[in-house]
């Protein structure tokens, strides 16, 4: 996303002074629809408080799940400011329909979505001013004045002011029209590895997820939902319930029946002692119904064009050889360690709630809508998040709290079980997809079509963007390239999963180049270098993952390496996998990573994200799959629905490019290319082509065509 935009500077930043006579700032950013606007009203999403005692604090408008912007966000302000990081303190933003602009926290967004550029530049307004008014005091030119750790001094004359002593002067002077910024190799902060400033608190206990919100005269809840998708409450029996020791109350919602109890173990055992008769619906397929409807769909649904370069059909027509593959995914679940929960209180009057959300404005319009109060008078407060991926950016369990603190008239912790949370996710789509890919006498790829069949995640007509992500927007130089995405209705529900179109297209794509590389008999790194010829990011990325693999030098006996490539939201990542096979078991040793982020904010977040993404890719490679049954979804915990143990995790090996790129997206890219990585290594170790996740041992036996 680009984030050039016009903007008037006085509309941009606007001043006045902080209680207690101290200098406050605010960015506004105008974010509309995806896209920057150049239109009035403009909207604060950061805020800069200097007061008199030199502590600086800065407001988070952003959502913290783990990918560390608590402490990335403020180092990009911090730096421009030229502040003293031991002063700077970060407060989390309560959510606000319009003051901090969006909000949500999706999409690898924090940094590259709008907060670059307009941090650096409210922090380096602020120091500006403050170098104005030292200027004004000692009556010299501000060109003689410098800034250092919080204090501007004047060398010449060995004198100096903190931030404090000059905030009250600064912010009552006028708004300068340009600020310059800083150069990269000006930045003390930005490209440093800090420790986060809330790690002490999560250590000790002290970080507040939202299961540890506790509110005064709270009571604790949970919810059970229909088994079935798209089923209702037909009667209950909740006698049994009530006689479970702690449990307070149970309350047919509109999502389920809520049991309330005087802690959240008491709620779970009334929960379960509940007797419900379902209304189950129309909705009663298996996994391989849905399946077989996604090759009805293949052979004669309506498609629509996703892209269309030239003439695909007819260049693989008349190619020398043609390589053809299909490829299924399945649903998978989030399986956050923090399960859904949500504490609000609804009164006559006002709401409060304190969730782990990663969209607290929709939080706000929901908690509104649902009790009746106006949205001004709704106060949402976001907790850290114990994993997101998507999930939380979803208002039903929100809605779930709502509806049950508003049924009792009392603030209520509501949290999900596992199971509830297991069986009622908004999973990301299974797919059905379709390769033709064309070579000529040389080798070379003449022309590739690809039709997916999936459920959308996006409403509206036409293409859905997540079906299609990381396939039409695929960097490769092909010369004919046809991509058709056909919807299918299986009402199971979908939504954003970690990386979202990216983490399944990556794997079918980059595994189906494998395969044209073997049957072009070339190397698939040089294959894939070939078709890069314009891509420098990419290109660099594939030769620093080849040279630290060790991708041309010989193989432990007994293991393979695999490749695959990905360019996600501003982010060129390269991996190489090295596995073996032994016993039935997959076991994968390394993992290499080269990864173009663009400008580097906080490398060690950066290498933590990347190590957590090729941990969850290859989760989903060799474990994640959710199954349905009747309608209904059969995994409903960890002992069926698997993470990757610590004994499976690999050496993780990563290398980052110095770029003086905008920074790029870090949260999502590397998740991508783990599993073709993975599964690509395993064609060139058994002669066996993985075309269906997860990878189970009975693949190798299979009949496959190789």
């Amino acid at each position: 996303m680009s984030t050039h935009h016009d903007l008037d500077r006085r509309d941009f930043i606007k001043v006045r002074a902080a209680a207690g006579g101290g200098l406050l700032l605010a960015a506004y950013v105008p974010f509309k629809n995806g896209a920057f606007e150049s239109a009035a009203p403009f909207q604060p999403n950061a805020f800069i408080a200097i007061d008199p005692d030199d502590s600086i604090t800065i407001w988070l408008a952003r959502s913290d799940m783990g990918q560390g912007v608590r402490t990335s966000l403020p180092m990009v302000v911090a730096d421009e400011l030229d502040a003293e990081w031991s002063r700077v303190r970060v407060v989390q933003a309560d959510a606000h329909p319009t003051k901090y602009g969006r909000m949500m926290t999706v999409g690898s967004n924090s940094v590259r979505g709008g907060s670059w550029t307009p941090l650096r530049q409210a922090g380096a307004t602020a120091r500006a001013m403050l170098i104005a008014a030292a200027a004004t005091r000692w009556n010299v030119n501000a060109s003689e004045l410098r800034t250092q750790n919080s204090r501007v001094i004047h060398s010449a004359s060995n004198r100096s002011l903190s931030y404090g002593e000059l905030a009250e002067a600064a912010a009552a002077l006028p708004m300068p029209a340009q600020v310059p910024l800083k150069q990269r190799s000006q930045f003390r902060l930005i490209g440093t590895r800090l420790p986060l400033i809330d790690t002490k608190d999560k250590v000790m206990g002290k970080a507040k997820f939202g299961a540890d919100m506790r509110v005064p005269g709270m009571l604790f809840a949970t919810v059970v939902h229909s088994p079935v998708f798209g089923g209702s409450v037909g009667s209950f029996d909740d006698s049994a319930a009530r006689r479970v020791p702690g449990v307070r109350d149970v309350k047919q919602i509109p999502t389920g029946i809520a049991v309330i109890a005087e802690n959240t173990w008491a709620a779970f055992q009334g929960a379960k002692a509940l007797r419900i008769t379902w209304n189950n619906g129309a909705f009663a397929m298996n996994s391989a119904d849905i399946t077989a409807s996604f090759v009805r769909l293949a052979d004669s649904g309506t498609a629509a064009v996703a892209r269309n370069d030239g003439d695909a059909r007819g260049a693989i027509q008349q190619s020398a050889k043609r390589v053809s593959a299909t490829y299924e995914m399945p649903y998978l679940a989030h399986a956050t360690m923090e399960p859904m929960n949500c504490t609000a209180d609804v009164r006559a009057d006002r709401c409060e709630v304190w969730a782990p959300t990663q969209n607290p404005q929709s939080v706000q319009s929901t908690a509104a809508r649902i009790s009746g109060v106006p949205a001004e008078n709704v106060t949402v407060h976001v907790t850290y998040l114990g994993c997101g991926w998507g999930r939380k950016s979803r208002q039903d369990f929100i809605e779930d709290a709502v509806h049950t603190s508003k049924a009792v008239g009392a603030p209520v912790q509501l949290v999900w079980t596992r199971e509830e949370d297991m069986q009622h996710d908004f999973y990301r789509p299974a797919t059905y997809n379709r390769f033709e890919g064309g070579l000529d006498a040389n080798g070379r790829l003449t022309g590739l079509t690809v039709r997916i069949v999936a459920p959308p995640i996006g409403g509206g007509d036409g293409v859905d963007g997540s079906t299609v992500s990381g396939i039409s927007s695929a960097r490769y130089a092909f010369p004919n390239f046809l991509v058709e995405a056909v919807r299918s209705n299986v009402p199971v529900p979908v939504g954003q999963w970690r990386s979202v179109g990216p983490s399944q297209n990556t794997f079918i794509l980059e595994c189906f180049i494998d395969e044209l590389a073997h049957a072009a008999g070339k190397d698939p790194i040089a294959f894939r270098q070939a078709m890069l010829s314009d891509q420098p990011r990419l290109r660099r990325v594939l030769e620093l993952v080849a040279e630290k693999s060790g991708w041309r030098s010989p193989v432990p006996d007994g293991r393979a390496r695999g490749v695959a490539i990905v360019e996600d939201r501003g982010g060129f990542v390269a991996q190489v996998a090295e596995v073996s096979f032994n016993n039935s078991q997959v076991r994968v040793h390394r993992v290499t990573c080269a990864a173009d982020c663009g400008q580097l904010i906080h490398p060690g977040i950066v290498e933590a994200q990347i190590s957590g993404s090729i941990i969850a890719g290859m989760a989903a490679a060799l474990h994640g799959e959710i199954t349905i049954t009747n309608g209904r979804v059969v995994q409903s915990n960890f002992n069926d629905y698997k993470m990757l143990r610590m004994s499976e995790a690999p050496i993780i090996d990563v290398h980052l490019i110095d770029s003086a790129q905008e920074p790029g997206g870090v949260g999502e890219p590397a998740l991508p290319p783990a599993a073709p990585a993975i599964a690509n290594a395993l064609f060139a170790l058994t002669g066996k082509r993985i075309r269906k996740l997860p990878i189970k041992p009975e693949m190798f036996t299979a009949d496959q065509s190789s």
